[in-house]
This record gives C-alpha cells, sequence and structure tokens, in this order.
C-alpha cells in the first residue's frame, strides 16, 4: 500500500489501484495546501519527496503541519514486497525536476527497510529521470539494538530525525 499526500490506495488483495482517499488525512492535506503552497511561475514547488514505512509517517505529517512546510511531499510505503515500484514511478514523476528524495526511518539504519528499499527507488528514480536522482537516508545510524532503552534518549533520535527532514 502507497499513501501519499493526495491519494492512491493499493488493494493488495485484489490488486487493483483505487483512487479512493483516506479521508481524515485527504481533508487535513486539503485545508493544508490550499493555504501553504510554494510556487514558481505558477508551478507548485516540492522540494523534498520523504518516503517512509509505518509511524514516523504520521510524526513528519505533524510536524509539517505545526512547522507549515508545504514544500516537503510525503509518502508512505507500507507493501514492501512485491514492492509498489511502478505506482512509486507514478507518483514520484511530478517532483523529477526539482525534488530531492530520501528515505526516512525511524529504526537504525541495519535494522529497518533501508536495505530492502534504496534499490528499487533508485531504479524508481532512474526511470523517472530526476535531475537529484539519488536517494538519502534520514533515520538513526547503524545500532547494535533497535531501541536506545532510554525514553528520553529515544524522543531526542526522533526529534533529530524531524529536524532533519525539515530542515
Amino acid at each position: 500500500m502507497l499513501e501519499g499526500d493526495f491519494f492512491v490506495l493499493h488493494n493488495v488483495r485484489t490488486q487493483k489501484k483505487s483512487s479512493l482517499r483516506v479521508e481524515g488525512q485527504y481533508k487535513a492535506d486539503q485545508r493544508y495546501n490550499e493555504r501553504h503552497l510554494f510556487f514558481e511561475n505558477n508551478i507548485l514547488i516540492r522540494t523534498k519527496v520523504i518516503m517512509n514505512k509505518g509511524k514516523v509517517y504520521f510524526d513528519l505529517l505533524e510536524a509539517r503541519e505545526k512547522l507549515k512546510k508545504n514544500d516537503v511531499i510525503l509518502y508512505r510505503v507500507e507493501q514492501l514486497y512485491p514492492f509498489p515500484a511502478k505506482i512509486l514511478v507514478k507518483e514520484l514523476k511530478p517532483y523529477a525536476k526539482n525534488a530531492k528524495f530520501f528515505w526516512c526511518q525511524e529504526e537504525p539504519k541495519n535494522m529497518g527497510a533501508w536495505f530492502s528499499v534504496r534499490d528499487y527507488i533508485q531504479w524508481t528514480l532512474d526511470t523517472i529521470k530526476a535531475n537529484n536522482n539519488k536517494i538519502s537516508y534520514i533515520g538513526r545510524s547503524p545500532d547494535a539494538t533497535p531501541a536506545t532503552g532510554y525514553a528520553k534518549r529515544h524522543i531526542s533520535q526522533q526529534q533529530e530525525i524531524v529536524n532533519k527532514v525539515f530542515e
């Protein structure tokens, strides 16, 4: 399943694409997009495309609304295999000219989906002939354990991830 700023739900069981929207999500993004747009020659400019998986999407979405940073687009990729590369090509193509592309995860670099998805995303960027065709990583550095063991450290590391996304 790929959940973007505006639409695309992928039904894994039937393998049918649907233009249904997650209602609460769509309404919030629609209101937000109407107020905080970045234009250049009447074209909406997105400077960063952040792909991610899991809970970090909601942390980033909340931060984006608080910071009013609509130049960052968020995609939540929930289906890792088979990877939805064709859908991603279609979704990322409008941003090929101007945006930089990132994978963001809250797990350490050596434990999350990064090593599974980076080649697929790189293929996608090559396919759409993106000007900035290198996928970059935002998240925790490699570690021996998936959790820090301390709530304060976890919160501070999570805030560092959010800060890196919106800097």
